[in-house]
């Protein structure tokens, strides 16, 4: 191995343990200060100081004690009198220049508790945030990503997502929500919301909504790491095990969804043998045993489609009129206007292409679905299934110059292109 391999994981390895240790040393110290914006704040400024000596430096034999320790650091500095402010900031300065040892605190004083990181993320879920806001703050909070690589993830500038950020920081601060695991009302009140954030996060990595990328690892991977946590807290919620099931369901095919130059492969398309079989069984048993407990509702309906997609050895296999019959009770439970759509490529999978078309007709009126890319792609795809090419070529342009995702859009662009050849 070389020097810079060597490098190379190490920083991988430090950059791992922050992600993992953010959540837990700001909960304590959220605890301790009884401030979740200060804390945070703190807790940020810390790992960013870690970032670099760490990475110079090798990780400390206690990480946690130390992150925690610069975080309280950090706040008894910003409680100084304003007076003594510049001359403080310039101590500081010289000091973490080259940090000093410290005897770390014991892990009873720093009252690290396995839930703190699910606080964290039920506080960043609160009813005060809008969804955009949640996500952000979860990422930051929960995530322990930075305001750069969030902002880099939802392609806007740094400046804007810290002002988003900061503003969400502060709607809980006046919220006056208060550092605990919710009460089990408050739980089952926000407990939609928190699996509601996570399906967000997750689909944004799973599938980009626009840049050059097609997935973001980072998302999926973190989204699928926080349901296992949710999971862990309400091991008999099937609707949690069918968001887990469907996150892993679909994350398993995630390599075989891209060609070698970053290029979308549909699901038609891909190399099954590329599919992620351990995902896939424990998503399928996650999905069984949910059922068997007589748990049904959206996340566990989408799972159980996932599950036959990705248990159908080729594409010929697909059990569509399943697949049909599930969307057919998903869409009586759901009013999301995607599921509606999805229902109509099965039934057209099953009854026909100009059944399908009937049905995505009916969807031009639903106001959340109106202009979006994805009834131009449809139409096309089922115009492409009856042969009408020049009419799959309309909506296949249209469907491009409607979507903010680069892969996606050249992906369409080349069936339009390809059913040109065939005019």
């Amino acid at each position: 191995m070389t020097d810079r391999t060597t490098s190379t994981n190490a920083a991988e390895f430090a950059d791992h343990l922050l992600r993992e240790l953010a959540p837990q040393v700001l909960g304590v110290v959220a605890r301790k200060c009884g401030d979740f914006a200060d804390a945070e704040d703190a807790v940020q400024e810390a790992l960013i100081a870690a970032a670099t000596q760490w990475r110079a430096a090798g990780v400390p034999t206690n990480p946690r004690g130390w992150l925690y320790s610069v975080a309280m650091r950090r706040l008894k500095d910003r409680a100084r009198s304003e007076s003594a402010r510049r001359r403080r900031e310039k101590k500081v300065a010289s000091e973490h220049a080259h940090v000093q040892p410290f005897v770390s605190p014991p892990d009873a004083e720093l009252g690290l508790m396995a839930d703190d990181t699910l606080v964290l993320l039920f506080m960043c879920c609160h009813s005060a945030l809008s969804p955009s806001s949640a996500i952000a703050l979860t990422l930051r909070a929960v995530g322990g990503l930075t305001t750069a690589e969030i902002a880099s993830a939802f392609l806007v500038p740094e400046a804007t997502m810290a002002q988003r950020i900061s503003r969400a920081k502060q709607s809980i601060k006046s919220s006056g929500v208060a550092f605990h695991m919710p009460t089990d009302d408050d739980m089952v009140e926000r407990l939609g919301a928190v699996m509601h954030v996570l399906y967000l996060i997750f689909n944004e990595g799973y599938a980009s909504s626009s840049g050059p990328e097609l997935h973001r690892v980072d998302l999926s991977a973190e989204a699928i790491r926080l349901t296992r946590m949710l999971r862990a807290l309400t091991p008999d919620d099937g609707e949690v095990a069918g968001l887990l099931a469907l996150m892993l369901l679909t994350d398993a095919r995630r390599a075989a969804r891209a060609g070698r130059h970053g290029e979308l492969i549909p699901l038609d398309a891909q190399d099954r043998s590329l599919w992620d079989r351990q995902m896939i069984s424990e998503g399928t048993a996650l999905v069984s045993s949910a059922f068997a407990a007589g748990s049904v509702g959206p996340y566990l309906l989408q799972a159980a489609i996932a599950a036959i997609h990705d248990e159908s050895p080729r594409v010929q296999d697909t059990d569509w009129p399943q697949i049909m019959a599930l969307y057919g009770v998903l869409t009586r439970m759901s009013d999301n206007p995607m599921v509606a759509l999805n229902h109509a490529i099965a039934v057209a999978m099953v009854d026909g292409a100009e059944v399908g078309l009937a049905l995505v007709g009916e969807l031009d009126t639903d106001q959340k679905l109106r202009g979006h890319y994805r009834l131009d792609a449809v139409r096309a795809h089922l115009y492409e299934m009856l042969g009408d090419d020049a009419r799959a070529i309309l909506h296949y342009r249209a469907a491009a110059e409607g979507t903010a995702s680069i892969p996606e859009r050249d992906y369409l662009n080349l069936k339009a292109a390809r059913a040109s050849g065939r005019c």
